[in-house]
């Protein structure tokens, strides 16, 4: 699956968003592909707080002060989104704005020309593109062309630490994977788990193959992957990246039962804050979480946070991150010369206005805008949300989540092999070979 709900999710306000999974199925306003006739552009976007509420009043602003440039904005489910977006643009009704996570499916809309490439746009128009990330674009780009604007907040993958059992074991946190292999031996002596990990969710697993496959052999690697290059998950640097993890799990690196414990109940989070593991690997947005249900653990100064430990010899920057380095909006195709005019008035005059940048701020989330720092410095979270927006905005590679990045097909297979890995039932070797056949599907 993928962990659209979670990248969703608010890291302070977390209660209050429901996954997507238990929201309604019905969309709110025009579901006809499209929109209403005659209604100007149009935009389809995702139910569910806060993020409903910021994109309708971002939307509104922007109609109030352009009365004869409007969007009429429509609200899906996220499951009937991608059920619908697909049919629409397939069959050329797509919305004129169109919302989505780029990376495969994005991949897709540009080889069948239905989405516009936008590169000359943005070299028009420098300032839009200088205001945000230049780590949210990867995924954002297709052969070297862009094809959506990145939009909303940020949510890397985070390896977090309990400050009070470093503290009890007298120890640091890991910067190399020879420490982090070290204080596996140290924890177990303790009787303390090493790592949570929900494993039964298998993309939990899979944030630890992204981080190892950077570190090992760098962006290349997995580059190569998404351009279905042959073979490329057999690369040598692969190989070491899965051998590595599998020792991991020979050494009780993770909790005892870990392929029985799901993220989607928060129970990985748990076992962290109640102290029963020492170190958990997981997205930014279970600050939130763990803020909530730790019982003060987070409010107390006992949660650490530091980048993931380099390998040594390894090719990959250690300032480069993984998860999910935004949202991503693009322009159809079919829709007409005065649609795809508002539309790109809209990317320059209407997304992240201060106004919503204040709402997703406040909201507890990282706009993917720069120069934001002291607005984060003034919220009660600063130590955490300057962590995320630095590490995000200044690194050289932002790896976008696989199971977003690869299709469908490719990421089911993904995700299936990951969890025969980790339990070991299938050799490295055997786990690339198996991923092999799936490159260019």
């Amino acid at each position: 699956m993928e962990q659209n709900f979670a990248s969703r999710r608010s890291f302070l306000s977390l209660a209050v968003v429901a996954p997507l999974a238990a929201w309604g199925l019905s969309a709110c306003g025009t579901s006809g592909p499209g929109g209403a006739a005659g209604s100007g552009a149009t935009m389809w976007s995702l139910t569910g707080q806060p993020n409903e509420g910021i994109r309708k009043n971002t939307i509104d602003a922007f109609n109030k002060a352009n009365p004869d440039e409007t969007i009429k904005l429509t609200f899906f489910q996220n499951d009937a989104y991608k059920t619908k977006i697909k049919t629409a643009i397939g069959a050329g009704q797509a919305p004129t704005i169109i919302y989505g996570w780029g990376g495969g499916t994005l991949k897709s809309y540009a080889e069948a020309g239905q989405v516009e490439d936008l590169t000359s746009w943005f070299e028009a128009n420098p300032d839009v593109k200088a205001r945000l990330f230049p780590s949210a674009f990867g995924a954002a780009t297709v052969d070297g062309k862009i094809y959506a604007i990145p939009t909303q907040t940020v949510a890397p993958i985070i390896f977090f630490y309990n400050k009070e059992l470093f503290a009890k074991a007298n120890v640091q946190p890991p910067k190399t994977w020879a420490d982090l292999m070290t204080l596996v031996k140290t924890f177990n002596g303790m009787g303390i788990a090493p790592i949570s990990l929900g494993g039964q969710s298998r993309w939990t697993s899979m944030m630890w193959l992204e981080f190892m496959f950077d570190r090992v052999g760098g962006p290349e690697v997995f580059n190569d992957i998404f351009a279905g290059k042959a073979n490329a998950w057999s690369n040598p640097a692969a190989l070491e990246a899965l051998t590595k993890i599998q020792e991991l799990v020979s050494a009780n690196g993770f909790i005892k039962g870990f392929s029985s414990i799901t993220a989607d109940s928060n129970a990985d989070q748990a076992l962290l804050y109640t102290g029963k593991a020492a170190m958990m690997l997981h997205g930014a947005w279970t600050y939130g979480g763990m803020k909530n249900d730790g019982g003060g653990f987070v409010q107390a100064g006992k949660l650490g946070w530091v980048d993931f430990p380099t390998v040594e010899g390894g090719k990959g920057d250690p300032k480069d991150t993984v998860g999910n380095p935004a949202n991503y909006q693009s322009i159809s195709a079919k829709a007409s010369a005065a649609e795809k005019e508002t539309a790109k008035k809209f990317f320059k005059d209407g997304l992240f206005t201060p106004a919503e940048i204040a709402a997703y701020i406040s909201n507890g989330g990282v706009p993917i805008v720069t120069g934001i720092e002291g607005k984060l410095a003034a919220t009660d979270d600063k130590d955490f949300l300057t962590y995320v927006y630095t590490q995000s905005k200044d690194a050289p590679h932002f790896q976008q989540s696989w199971d977003q990045a690869l299709s469908p097909t490719a990421a089911e297979a993904l995700l299936n092999n990951i969890d025969q890995l980790f339990v070991k039932s299938i050799t490295p070797e055997q786990f690339a070979s198996n991923m092999n056949a799936t490159l260019g599907k």
